[in-house]
């Protein structure tokens, strides 16, 4: 048998529970697949940081759903850093890996020094459960508002899905001796346990979501849910990211109290589903007319993937309804060509 300090905790995410109360939670350590996310793309420093912040709260917030597919954050705004877009997508196989990406979308004139989610400015947060062919997507929406995109899913949590819950997150550069510099994030996410099962629920550090939680909880639940989130304003920034403290020994020191128990820790990679077949899907909807206002001077239509920078190049005649050439440039059958 393994034992717990033997896990390699970093692009993990560690279920946990209170026996002492109606409380679970989970915390997230990002290394490998964060630092992946943000190399793909020359990001300044608060754009950088708002993929991290977001990216942290998929990892934490994916796994606490009964998720077949899908589950995307997204953020839009009306300030220099305009969008702000993040996928998780569940195990394929039991005992498999997790899969998240992240990118954002800025305007670098309006850019400043100021912390990032200023920069996004008026605008919304939306969680999006796909859970695949044949289901009904869901969406929830809430405004920008509470000083973090943390806050933003603790209110929407509390408000939509009546679940009290708060985040506690850390993320930057750092560097190990010996190592280059990379990018770290960790996290920690409390939630109240669920009386029946919700729509897309299972049965810097923070408390967010305490202001709407207040409204839900009575008596002891709400004494339980202060006295956690008491505990978590505790935690330091670097006790979060580690990486020399194990998840377990940090939920020990923080909520020794409240009997914590673990669960087995969910793998997390980077992951990113793009293919020139989708690409080749997405264009099958345009008529060579439209597909000839698309193709570069070179002759291609070109595309690119916003999530990990995979670039395509593709013949136009074999893109389209009205396509004359299959990928590989042999001449479709007439009758093919204009089905």
């Amino acid at each position: 048998m393994t034992q717990i300090n033997q896990i390699a905790w970093d692009d993990t995410v560690l279920p946990f529970q209170f026996d002492r109360s109606d409380i679970r939670g989970r915390m997230a350590r990002l290394d490998g697949v964060l630092d992946h996310i943000l190399s793909r793309h020359d990001y300044p420093a608060p754009v950088a940081a708002a993929v991290a912040e977001l990216a942290l709260l998929t990892a934490l917030i994916g796994p606490t759903i009964k998720l077949r597919w899908k589950l995307s954050l997204q953020v839009r705004g009306k300030g220099a850093i305009r969008t702000v877009a993040a996928d998780y997508y569940a195990p394929e196989t039991e005992g498999g890996p997790a899969r998240i990406r992240a990118w954002a979308s800025f305007d670098a004139e309006r850019l400043t020094e100021e912390p990032h989610f200023g920069q996004i400015g008026e605008g919304y947060f939306a969680i999006l459960i796909d859970q695949g062919t044949g289901k009904q997507p869901y969406q929830g929406i809430t405004p920008l508002a509470g000083g973090s995109l943390s806050a933003c899913a603790g209110t929407y949590f509390a408000q939509s899905e009546q679940l009290p819950s708060s985040f506690a997150l850390s993320y930057g550069q750092s560097i190990m001796p010996g190592q280059k510099t990379g990018w770290r994030a960790g996290g920690i996410m409390l939630q109240t346990l669920p009386a029946k099962p919700a729509q897309g629920g299972e049965g810097g550090s923070g408390q967010d979501g305490l202001v709407e939680a207040a409204d839900i909880l009575q008596g002891r639940e709400s004494e339980d849910w202060t006295r956690a989130n008491h505990l978590l304003s505790t935690v330091e920034e670097m006790e979060l990211i580690g990486p020399t403290l194990a998840p377990t020994d940090l939920l020990v020191r923080l909520f020794h109290e409240e009997q914590p128990r673990v669960f087995d820790p969910q793998r997390i990679e980077f992951g990113c589903p793009c293919s020139e077949d989708k690409v080749r899907g997405t264009l099958s909807i345009y008529s060579q007319k439209d597909i000839g206002h698309m193709t570069t001077e070179e002759g291609l239509v070109t595309a690119d993937c916003q999530f990990c920078g995979a670039h395509y190049e593709l013949d136009p005649r074999s893109l389209g309804f009205e396509a004359t050439v299959d990928a590989d440039g042999n001449d479709l059958p007439q009758d093919n060509a204009a089905e």
